[in-house]
């Protein structure tokens, strides 16, 4: 029987949504940049450096409060949390990720945090951006952070979160060394489906390896086993 790790659907998470990172909010993620050779690899190091801490720690905070709830239930979230990163490839390939709610009350300390950034030399400027992503209004995002509640520990929500992160990291880090390049090459349209495509996809690989999890018994209960 096919066994797929958490972690590793959470990176294969980063990778699709990095797309949508680059149409939605790839101007944010690189309005700190600095022409390459002025310091850029080292400023785009200090960025992801942060931004993996952030959402680690999101990860954290969002694994810990799963923790009670999680007890409440028989079935081990081990067996559940594959199929539930499979629904959140659905949604995301059928958009329903655009319409989530978007905290409104985050968008204020954002904006404090971006115009404190950019009083700062650029070094301390990538730095703290980054460590400000979890704010961004992001419907990915917050579907990978309801995830990690269900991962039963402040350990293992880091670890996802933190995978999910470096899931992003590649896609972005070609983004904002080349954005003057890709700048007006790419339309966002593209992009959207682009995503969509790659998360239904995976959503159907996922669901493929994870078959043999989901049985029905003689009475006709549905039953996850290892």
């Amino acid at each position: 029987m096919a066994v797929i790790d958490t972690s590793a659907a959470a990176f294969l998470a980063g990778l699709v949504t990095s797309v949508h990172c680059v149409g939605m909010c790839g101007p944010l993620s690189c309005s700190w940049a600095v022409k390459p050779g002025e310091g850029f690899a080292r400023n785009t190091a200090l960025y992801h450096g942060g931004r993996f801490l952030a959402y680690a720690l999101a990860g954290a905070i969002a694994g810990a409060l799963g923790v009670m709830p999680l007890r409440w239930f028989q079935s081990g979230a081990g067996m559940v949390l594959p199929w539930l990163i499979v629904l959140a490839f659905v949604l995301v390939g059928i958009g329903v990720d655009r319409h989530l709610p978007k905290p409104a009350f985050l968008s204020k300390p954002l904006r404090a945090i971006q115009l404190r950034a950019f009083q700062m030399r650029s070094g301390w400027r990538a730095g703290l951006l980054g460590l400000a992503t979890p704010l961004l209004p992001c419907g990915p995002l917050y579907v990978m952070l309801g995830l990690a509640m269900v991962n039963g520990s402040a350990m293992r929500g880091a670890e996802f979160a933190g995978a999910f992160a470096l899931g992003t990291l590649p896609l972005l880090w070609v983004v904002q060394s080349q954005m003057h390049w890709i700048g007006g090459k790419v339309s966002p349209v593209t992009l959207r489906r682009a995503q969509r495509g790659l998360a239904l996809v995976a959503a159907v690989v996922m669901a493929w390896r994870l078959r043999g999890t989901v049985m029905w018994d003689e009475s006709g209960v549905l039953m996850m086993c290892h």
